[in-house]
Parts: structure tokens; sequence; C-alpha cells
């Protein structure tokens, strides 16, 4: 079930994260309300992940780690923001990372 809730908490910050742009600052009340609540509610997950179970560094490390990599394919697919061949093996790296870690620790 921690799982459950740390994807969560990776869904509400990718959200959270996409709208930045929309926000204009945070002087657009509608995008700025959505990517606070997004960003609360993606806090409040991973703690209750790490409360039940997650090793913090592991959480910290996918929720951060599996972020990045979506808000990446996020910014290309939908932001219309350029992708080359540094970013993307700048993700595998991140996602290595994630999977050496969680071989290492996560149980």
């Amino acid at each position: 079930m921690p799982y459950v809730f740390l994807l969560a908490a990776i869904a509400f910050e990718v959200l959270g994260t996409s709208l930045l742009k929309a926000t204009e600052g945070f002087t657009r009340l509608v995008p700025t309300v959505v990517c606070l609540v997004s960003y609360v509610v993606a806090f409040a997950a991973l703690a209750w992940a790490v409360k039940h179970e997650l090793p913090v560094g592991v959480a910290y490390a996918m929720w951060a780690g599996l972020g990045t990599a979506a808000i990446v394919a996020v910014g290309a697919v939908f932001l219309h923001e350029p992708i080359n061949f540094q970013k993307v093996v700048g993700v595998v790296l991140v996602i290595g990372g994630i999977v050496v870690l969680n071989l290492g620790g996560a149980h």
C-alpha cells in the first residue's frame, strides 16, 4: 500500500509542476490554486508512504527521480519543450539510480 501512496505523490507532484508555467508567476488564480493543492497532496501522500514502511531515502529518491523523468516527458509532449540526447541520458541515469537504490535497501 505505501507504493500506491508514493505513486499518487509522484502523480500530484508532476501535476503541480506541469502547472507552474500556467500560473504565470502565481498571478493566475485557478492554475495557482490547483498547483499549490497538488503540491500539498503530493507531500501528504509522500509522508504517508514514509510513515507506513518505505525508507525515507528510497521513497524520496523515487519521488524526485520518477517525478523528474515524468516531467521531462510531460514537458516534451504537452509543453512542446525540446528534448535532446543529453536529457534522455540524464533520465536514464536517474531511473538507473532509483533501481540501484531499490535493489540495495527498499526492504
